[in-house]
């Protein structure tokens, strides 16, 4: 069955009509990524050569996707818009809240029972809604999303940063915060600033150990985290032919770690033939009759550089096996570098866990082609010295995986299989282990490996490579492995080499499943009740933030100084910290953290500036809310780099912080600070930053004059007496500036 396919039909049918006018508009040929773009304004009439990275423009995308952990918090605030139903189609997917422990078996019941609350309300939210649900178990969003509603052309926001998945399809699809995702489900535009572009001109072909994996780490060593910043990532060449779909899907997963808006693969034979595999023939049809205007224009292709506004060149052939890490996706080392450079930086060299899935690599091809290099170990009589463990990406591709004999490859070599779910790459994950403090080292075919975020240990150095290198890493247990031209030891003391890695695209036998665990959206909603119990502590109806009171913030007790990276995880913790995602004032416990401050170089630990004591941060934003006292955080480059968890933006507006200023900011975080009514203000010299001390009182004037464009002034008074000031800036146009006013974009939307 092909889910929404009027829809489908609808668009397909004035799409390449809507490219044709953008062109005539704009009196020039198109990438693929702005005939997407152009095809989806909210108003055409609009339609304009709008320019990149600089100003804001109201798209209306086709779909909406949202996980678990995301879901409750954008649906309690979609139930105070007064909408019967869902505006576009969408979706809610229950992947995150299951936690690893000693495989799927036992951790799906036990998930299903610890998470009874929210399961119940997810669901009863979906079929009151008209949303589409997919229970616990069903898989991966971005997995069950690429193989079921993904499709070339569309535009889809989903509450999860590695939303971008979809471009593997030809979608451009966006990591949003859930106020983002309400505006979407009740039919408001959804404003985005148009998005730089970056062409990526691949090559030649991969062989051996290379694979799409390699080539999106390699391209985070040359972009770096920041690269990708409101831009997005445009891959063209001839060098797509030989990547599958969902190898691109796994590039595109992992763009998000650049920072980009999203990337996009033009359509082919390869995503005409994957919607065949996965039983959407029409679409693939349809997709067809429409092949032209589901690729950059010819002369796009002949001069890209007049075009996209940076080139990032790709030979495939030269594309090594990457392993990036450890605490950041972008520190890029290709696997022979890692005997040099291992031992010189003291990473930990012995490999103890290596971990196989996530949305970024669970595909079938991914397992297959894993399993390969497993079945050699187990043929070989190879010891496997690290632990295994293995998530599928969806019951379908568990399913077909264990039909096939693809899982059992890995349990002949020890492997845990766990539940089709995010697990450890989002910290659910148990982890026996002696010491959870002692320094080590994990490999993993995940998307981010930030200091904490897989097991809770500061300690633990996790590098990022492909489902195949993970395995082989894990057989010999040794960062340093390079399967290419290493030997291992078999059981008699024979030197032997594992070959490179082969697998089949798709199943021979073609996928197939049971039960999907999807239930679909009914129109027999009239008596669908949503409850949520009044002392419930996973679930919280949601209060609007109070406006702005028309005044200068004035006297701001310093919150914290965070020195050094800080993402999201440091800012809102993941592990344990999800099952309270639905609950803000119980989430807002872990507020910052993580984040390292940078006055004593410790976690978790400031100054309570009423009674100068040191304790969580958490306790001391309570302190000043008590007392009806705004604070600030004060913050380093890139601030909020990472997820789409709104709750980073929330946890800070509940607990009474109304600025950050920051070096930088992440792109999704800092639209979410503004959906939340906080200011998101950045220093006009960055050297400002170093002016900012422990015991300040910090005033921001010139709100009254706050308008697009204007810089407003902030004021240090120093506990010796003296004072520093000096100017910063932001990002707002007058809608943003209108959202801070009314105190979040929901009240504003609500006024109106």
């Amino acid at each position: 069955m092909i889910l929404d396919i009027e829809m489908l039909r609808s668009f397909y049918a004035s799409y390449s009509e809507s490219v044709a006018q953008a062109k005539a508009t704009v009196k020039r040929p198109l990438t693929y990524a702005e005939k997407v773009l152009f095809a989806h304004l909210f108003d055409p009439t609009q339609l304009r050569p709008y320019k990149r990275g600089i100003e804001y423009v109201d798209f209306r995308p086709n779909r909406v996707a949202m996980q678990d952990a995301t879901a409750q918090m954008a649906l309690l605030q979609f139930m105070n818009a007064g909408k019967d139903k869902v505006a576009v189609p969408a979706s809610v997917h229950c992947d995150h809240l299951i936690r690893a422990d000693v495989g799927a078996t036992q951790d799906l019941p036990e998930a299903c029972k610890t998470n009874k609350e929210v399961y119940d309300f997810l669901k009863s939210v979906s079929q009151k809604y008209h949303i589409g649900f997919w229970g616990p178990g069903a898989g991966i969003i971005h997995q069950v999303v690429l193989e079921n509603y993904a499709f070339p052309g569309g535009m889809m926001v989903g509450t999860d940063s590695h939303t971008p998945n979809a471009g593997g399809l030809g979608m451009v699809a966006v990591g949003v915060g859930g106020a983002d995702a309400v505006d979407v489900l009740t039919g408001q535009p959804w404003e985005l600033k148009m998005p730089r572009l970056i062409g990526v001109h691949l090559t030649g072909k991969l062989s051996g150990w290379a694979t799409p994996k390699d080539v999106i780490l390699e391209i985070l060593g040359i972009l770096t985290v920041k690269g990708g910043t409101n831009a997005i990532l445009e891959y063209f060449g001839e060098g797509l032919d030989s990547i599958s779909t969902t190898g691109k899907a796994t590039i595109c997963n992992m763009g998000a770690e650049l920072g980009a808006t999203c990337s996009i693969f033009p359509f082919d034979q390869n995503a005409s033939e994957y919607l065949r595999k996965t039983g959407r023939e029409e679409i693939a049809s349809l997709a067809q009759m429409n092949a032209a205007e589901l690729r950059a224009d010819d002369e796009v292709l002949a001069d890209p550089s007049a075009f996209y506004d940076q080139i990032v060149e790709i030979d495939l052939f030269k594309v090594e096996p990457h392993l990036n890490g450890p605490f950041t996706p972008d520190a890029a080392t290709p696997i022979s570098h890692m005997k040099a450079k291992g031992p010189a930086n003291d990473y930990p060299m012995v490999v103890e866990v290596g971990l196989v899935g996530s949305c970024t690599n669970s595909s079938y091809q991914d397992l297959a082609r894993a399993a390969s290099i497993a079945r050699q170990a187990y043929e070989k009589g190879i010891e496997v010295k690290g632990q295994l463990i293995i998530n599928p990406g969806s019951e379908q591709i568990r399913y077909t995986a264990e039909r096939d004999g693809i899982l059992d490859d890995f349990k002949k070599i020890g492997a845990l299989i766990m539940t089709n779910a995010c697990g450890p790459c989002i910290g659910q994950w148990k982890r026996h282990t002696d010491d959870n403090l002692r320094k080590n080292a994990i490999v993993t075919s995940f998307n981010r490996n930030f200091r904490r975020r897989a097991d809770g240990n500061p300690n633990t150095f996790a590098f990022i490579g492909s489902p195949e290198l993970t395995v082989a890493l894990t057989i010999a247990g040794r960062l340093d492995f390079n399967p290419a031209t290493d030997t291992l030891l078999d059981k008699d003391g024979n030197s032997v080499m594992l070959d490179a890695p082969t697998g089949f695209t798709f199943p021979p036998k073609g996928f197939a499943v049971e039960d999907k665990g999807f239930i679909a959206p009914s129109e027999e909603n009239a008596n669908v009740e949503v409850v949520i119990a009044p002392d419930s502590n996973r679930l919280q109806k949601l209060a609007p933030f109070a406006p702005w009171d028309g005044k200068d913030l004035t006297d701001m007790p310093l919150l914290i100084k965070t020195e050094g990276k800080c993402t999201t995880d440091h800012i809102s913790m993941a592990g344990p910290w999800l099952k309270f995602r639905g609950h803000l004032q119980n989430i807002s416990d872990n507020l910052l953290m993580g984040a390292v401050n940078a006055f004593n170089g410790e976690s978790n630990k400031v100054k309570n500036q009423l009674d100068g004591a040191y304790v969580e941060v958490s306790t001391a934003a309570k302190a000043y809310k008590v007392k009806g006292i705004s604070s600030i955080v004060v913050a380093e480059d890139n601030y909020g780099e990472g997820s789409s968890r709104e709750h980073a933006a929330m946890e800070p507006r509940f607990l009474n912080v109304k600025v950050i200023l920051a070096k930088s900011f992440a792109r999704i975080h800092e639209t979410n600070l503004k959906k939340q009514g906080m200011l998101a203000l950045t220093f006009c010299n960055k050297d400002d930053y170093n002016k900012v001390q422990e015991d300040d009182r910090i005033s921001l004037t010139g709100l009254k004059e706050f308008a697009p464009g204007s810089k407003l002034t902030v004021i240090l008074k120093h506990k010796d007496g003296s004072e520093d000031s000096f100017e910063v800036e932001h990002t707002y146009n007058d809608t943003q500036i209108a959202w801070f006013k009314a105190g979040s974009a929901l009240n504003f939307a609500a006024k109106k």
